[in-house]
């Protein structure tokens, strides 16, 4: 039996003596209910352990409650503690002074099991033991005790536990759970996607725009998204009050020279030419908002140098200034270029990189996501029915016709979201009574396929032959055209993928869905060995 005993887990409880409810130290006062010596006499909570604190005015009172304890429950040992505290309604000084006895104290999880006693102290010390047991400083449960019901017969009351853990409600867990799907498919416009790569970001997101304020960094091609993201995040912090100020957006691309400058951080009257007026700059007219910089590759070194600071320090110069302004902005950066390579080649900050590259996430483009062309469909035709203040719709061959091009190999889609959004409303234009019907279609996929063509035929500057440049120039050109077409796309994504199955996930997106056996890795492997290529192969390249 004793070894039994001693592997139990006792129960330690850990509370304040009340110099009000705790007092009484004739005979008369085991007439009275004292919540420290009742919550040692519940028959169905046995304690083996009870951490008494006190002020040091209240020992006498702390003694008395002691030896009550010993007498009305042998079992336990009663441990008090003198609290240095002069004022118990003294926020910080309780809070203090309960956050250094936890701080102090050596828990035994494994084996003790705790519960803090919160019906004693003031108001004050009832919601600094709260804050303290949820935060895990006290690794405890909270326990309240109640005196007895007018008519019962114990004189020691009741008591209730409550466990801080959430998770372990079910009720409360599930509208946790909803709020978060609901937060979600916000960040998703609505739209319900299917690709499972875009909805495992967005999970991402939805927690990193929940707990953190530092930079977030937005990677994709153009039309990817970025925009409407960044936008949807602000929304999504604005309604959880953790952002006050304005959603201020801009292309970096666009500011050159003084007028970046200007721009950004604002200037004083008369600091350059033509300044009559002072200017407040974007990054001031963030303040206690968020700030999106668009293609923030595109920005200049100097104005890269000044955009740390205001990061790390929240000030910065105006243009022309001696003065310091201060600003309290969350960031956003979006680009569709390489950053790394972009600092190789001396055009980004390698230190401005490090601080917003803490959470990067990599938007897929859309012919990634062709599972997502229908619902994104419905999406634009709602949108587009707004925009003409008209009910738009296909019918249903249309539909089919239009969905089986635009989720072909034959879409590229390399204006992504932005080219769909155009079909959209080029057939919504041309639709009689508001129905988009089959010749319109027709006539738009025509109008596709020359456009991207002719974009294809082009040869792009900076872009490089990934076929040419994984095989050589002599066994790339012994490819048909229409392997080469593919392989591109293959090595593409393997470029971008941090792993074989990822690659392969995004690869045969389609047709896994109907396989009863799923081995993406084994398929994409044996495609690559028809080339006599492999991925770790893929992978030191990329490096």
């Amino acid at each position: 039996m004793a070894d039994k005993k001693d592997k139990a887990r006792r129960t330690v409880a850990i509370g304040l003596v009340g110099s009000t409810l705790d007092a009484g130290l004739g005979p008369r006062r085991w007439e009275k209910w004292r919540p420290s010596v009742a919550l040692c006499a519940q028959p169905e909570l046995p304690i083996d352990r009870f951490e008494l604190l006190f002020q040091p005015k209240f020992e006498a009172l702390a003694s008395q409650v002691t030896t009550d304890i010993e007498e009305i429950s042998p079992r336990t040992e009663v441990r008090s503690h003198a609290i240095e505290i002069e004022d118990a309604w003294d926020l910080e000084e309780m809070y203090g002074a309960l956050y250094d006895f936890a701080r102090d104290t050596r828990f035994d999880a494994e084996r003790e099991d705790y519960l803090l006693h919160i019906t004693t102290g003031t108001h004050v010390a009832q919601i600094c033991l709260f804050l303290l047991c949820e935060s895990r400083h006290f690794p405890a449960r909270l326990v309240q005790t109640s005196p007895p019901a007018r008519g019962e017969e114990s004189k020691h009351g009741t008591h209730r536990i409550v466990d801080l853990d959430l998770s372990k409600y079910d009720r409360i867990a599930r509208r946790f759970s909803a709020e978060r799907v609901e937060a979600r498919t916000f960040l998703k416009s609505g739209i319900a996607t299917r690709n499972a790569i875009f909805d495992r970001m967005i999970e991402r997101i939805e927690v990193v725009a929940a707990r953190s304020r530092e930079p977030m960094l937005l990677m994709g091609p153009t039309g990817a998204g970025k925009s409407m993201l960044a936008k949807r995040v602000y929304e999504l912090k604005r309604a959880r009050q953790s952002l006050r100020g304005a959603f201020v957006e801009v292309n970096c691309a666009t500011l050159r020279g003084e007028m970046a400058h200007s721009a950004l951080f604002g200037h004083v009257k008369g600091a350059f030419t033509g300044a009559a007026d002072k200017r407040e700059g974007l990054l001031r007219r963030a303040d206690q908002g968020l700030l999106f910089l668009d293609e923030i590759g595109e920005l200049g070194l100097d104005e890269q140098a000044m955009l740390l600071r205001a990061i790390e320090d929240k000030t910065f110069l105006p243009l022309g200034s001696d003065r310091e302004v201060k600003s309290e902005f969350q960031l956003i950066c979006g680009t569709n270029r390489d950053l790394r390579a972009r600092v190789a080649e001396g055009k980004f900050r390698e230190d401005l990189l490090a601080r917003i590259d803490l959470w990067t996430f990599r938007l897929p483009a859309l012919r990634e996501r062709r599972e997502d062309i229908a619902p994104n469909l419905d999406y634009e035709l709602d949108a587009v029915s707004t925009r003409l203040g008209t009910r738009i719709s296909m019918s249903k061959e249309a539909r089919a016709r239009f969905l089986g091009f635009a989720e072909s190999p034959r879409a590229t889609w390399p204006g992504n979201f932005r080219d769909l959004d155009a079909a959209v409303m080029r057939m919504a234009t041309l639709a009689e009574g508001g129905r988009i019907d089959v010749a319109i279609v027709d006539e738009e996929i025509a109008r596709l396929e020359d456009a991207w063509t002719a974009v294809t035929t082009k040869s792009t500057p900076g872009e490089s032959d990934r076929v040419e440049e994984t095989l050589g120039p002599e066994r790339a050109s012994g490819i048909d055209r229409f392997d080469r077409v593919q392989l591109e796309e293959v090595l593409r994504v393997c470029a971008r993928s941090r792993s074989l199955s990822e690659a392969g996930r995004v690869l045969f997106a389609e047709s896994r869905k109907t396989r009863t056996t799923i081995n993406d890795a084994d398929r994409l492997r044996k495609y690559l060995a028809r080339f006599e290529l492999d991925w770790d192969a893929l992978v030191k390249r990329s490096v």
